[in-house]
């Protein structure tokens, strides 16, 4: 092949879903939902489905390696202080660093951050169905979502 000539490839859109093994899909539930409000689409002694509007959380029983170190997942919430006091009031330890980071009771290590100033971004009518229409990004988010050429 000519090096001029590049390979077609589909473009990435986003996240849809991330799959987190637990050991235990109710006491999963009991836990997450302790902290952050969603929606229970499907569940089963093995599998749960939770939506975030229009992305979701595949829980799967079979967690079976250690806790994670780097590897991680974000969740975006409208109110991170809110997630913190709760997490707090909870018992949970906040790992070392700069971010709201912490180990679910299986080892999977959640970072908590605040939807408004992130460059992610839900369209209007997501946000509106998920009862979040009054979100509005920060000054520095929507800086470096601009320097992408993605807002005005």
């Amino acid at each position: 092949m000519a090096e001029n000539q590049k390979t077609k490839k589909a473009k990435a859109v986003g996240i849809n879903h991330i799959a987190l093994e637990v050991g235990d899909i109710d006491e999963a539930m009991a836990f997450y939902s302790s902290f952050i409000d969603f929606k229970i689409e499907r569940q089963s002694k093995t599998a749960a489905f939770v939506y975030f509007g229009d992305q979701f959380i595949n829980f799967a029983l079979g967690r079976n390696q250690g806790p994670d170190e780097r590897r991680h997942f974000g969740i975006a919430v409208d109110d991170k202080e809110l997630a913190r006091e709760t997490l707090e009031n909870m018992g949970i330890t906040f790992l070392d660093g700069r971010f709201l980071d912490f180990l679910d009771p299986w080892g999977n290590r959640v970072e908590i951050t605040t939807y408004t100033n992130i460059q992610f971004s839900k369209t209007d009518h997501v946000l509106k169905g998920m009862g979040l229409s009054h979100l509005a990004k920060t000054e520095d988010a929507l800086a470096e979502l601009k320097k992408k050429g993605m807002a005005p």
